[in-house]
């Protein structure tokens, strides 16, 4: 049985993503301020936006002549600059790459459609091995780096053979031999942003994700100009209220792609306000949310746990947040309630996969959420859920969670192999995770596939096992896990259950 969302589809922009984030859908004016460093008080309106990035993108190409295949990697937590390196580097057709240990972004830096370079991006808390491997796998030559992160990329350009002169520094201070990356950005001359027919949308890989590399090498996904605008504009339909009187921030680092898309992407198309931080104490979270006055907040369970578990909590005004999404991974019925008793806030739950652009499934309205639900498929989505066998089931019946839609990444980097067994031959690919859907399009995420423990003749997930546990007072987290009894003769796998109290 093939699912649909319960949305109409929508008509996908086909074009570059810097076009469609500052396409001013909300008719902003330039003096309108979208990104707020939430630490030190620096911000960029809208205008500044445009010029700075559209300058960062002309001086990238002058200063250093990116060509077709060249590659520039950015490692910092999230600051205030990033946007405008970042999609001053789509402005000029860099094709960018992200990875939960490192995100590179593959963007191609083009002059009249005819040159072009690669930017990747790191998780500022990655080691130098894994830096390593991310500048070699992607040919990085040059790299722009937080000054905290400046010695790991040291030692990780040394393995990738990159010279001292291509390494920049985010900031206005000059460090050692390494050099501010504003020392390039000679005048105030920009560059037209490239345009990308519907084709050349569709076919231009312009983010590069890699995967978290848990069960082998970290796999290249390959996100389009297009896969990115159509999961933008699939969030615009899905999620109501959000537009430029919205204040909003996030505890994710910008190198994962749900801060990525959700907050800084997202602030541009809507017009909203982001806070920008890097920090993850509670205390700073609640500073910057009653010092100004957020009202949108993109959270992952362990900022919500400590939301609800720390008594400092007490002391701020949390009073203007009225919209808390959660993504990354369910939240238990227990903490979701407990917020609630708490804030009186609903939480809602988001889903979706590097793969994806990001979202599958958000809420379809705020006042009609189903407890336990990530949501409805977004716009232009369809859905089939399979069998271990193969078949394809019906509503109600928990099976492994294939999905189709404009979103769906062009395919894994040097990996045929992975691509063909992830993307079926009618474009459906294989989420990993076992899922339902109610009559209502209403989707339950049970258990990631990898994780599932087979006991005897039974598949056991996990998550349900916790979820009750959790539900005792007295116990505060709970994890569920493969135990290996070993003989002489065979091993015997059990799960075992281990609790906090």
């Amino acid at each position: 049985m093939i699912f649909k969302s319960k949305y109409p589809n929508i008509q996908v922009p086909q074009v570059g993503i810097y076009q469609y984030v500052t396409s001013n859908p909300k008719k902003i004016s330039d003096d309108k301020v979208i990104y707020v460093d939430g630490i030190t008080g620096k911000s960029y309106n809208f205008g500044e936006f445009k010029h700075e990035s559209k300058k960062f993108a002309a001086d990238l190409q002058e200063q250093f002549g990116f060509k077709q295949g060249n590659v520039l990697a950015i490692v910092s937590p999230n600051q205030v600059d990033y946007p405008i390196v970042l999609l001053g580097t789509i402005a000029a057709g860099i094709i960018n790459i992200i990875n939960n240990s490192i995100i590179i972004f593959n963007s191609k830096l083009l002059i009249k459609l005819s040159t072009g370079g690669k930017v990747t991006v790191a998780n500022p808390k990655c080691t130098a091995i894994e830096l390593s491997y991310q500048l070699i796998d992607s040919g990085a030559s040059v790299l722009i780096v937080h000054p905290e992160c400046l010695d790991v990329s040291i030692e990780a350009s040394f393995d990738a053979k990159i010279p001292t002169s291509r390494i920049l520094l985010f900031g206005d201070k000059e460090i050692k031999e390494y050099k501010p990356y504003c020392s390039i950005l000679i005048g105030d001359h920009e560059i037209e942003p490239v345009s990308y027919t519907p084709e050349e949308a569709k076919s231009t890989t312009a983010y590069l994700l890699y995967s978290s590399g848990t069960t082998g090498k970290p796999k290249g996904i390959e996100l389009t100009h297009t896969n990115i605008v159509a999961n933008l504009a699939q969030l615009i339909i899905a999620e109501c209220g959000l537009g430029p009187h919205s204040i909003i921030t996030g505890n994710s680092q910008f190198c994962h792609g749900y801060a990525l898309i959700c907050t800084l992407h997202a602030s541009l198309i809507r017009g909203a306000t982001a806070i920008v931080h890097s920090s993850s104490s509670v205390e700073t979270f609640c500073e910057l949310i009653q010092s100004y006055k957020i009202n949108h907040i993109y959270a992952t369970p362990p900022m919500i746990r400590k939301l609800v578990d720390d008594p400092l909590i007490q002391q701020f005004d949390l009073s203007s947040v009225d919209k808390v999404i959660n993504a990354t991974s369910p939240l238990s019925d227990k903490l979701e309630r407990k917020f609630y008793e708490m804030f009186k806030i609903p939480i809602f739950q988001i889903y979706g996969l590097s793969e994806t652009s990001l979202v599958l499934s958000h809420p379809d309205t705020i006042k009609n959420e189903v407890p336990g639900s990530s949501g409805i498929l977004v716009p232009n989505m369809k859905a089939k859920i399979l069998s271990e066998d193969g078949r394809e089931l019906g509503y109600n019946e928990p099976g492994e969670l294939w999905i189709q839609g404009p979103n769906i990444m062009k395919g894994y980097l040097n990996n045929k192999d992975a691509s063909y067994t992830d993307i079926d031959k009618d474009g459906f690919f294989s989420t990993g995770d076992i899922a339902s859907v109610d009559e209502q399009g209403y989707y339950f995420i049970i258990e990631r596939k990898k994780e599932l423990i087979k006991y005897k003749d039974f598949y056991v997930a996990p998550s349900e096992l916790e979820s009750i546990l959790l539900t005792h007072d007295a116990v505060s987290d709970a994890a569920l896990r493969n135990s290996e009894i070993r003989f002489v003769d065979r091993v015997k796998v059990k799960p075992a259950l281990y609790y906090v109290l």
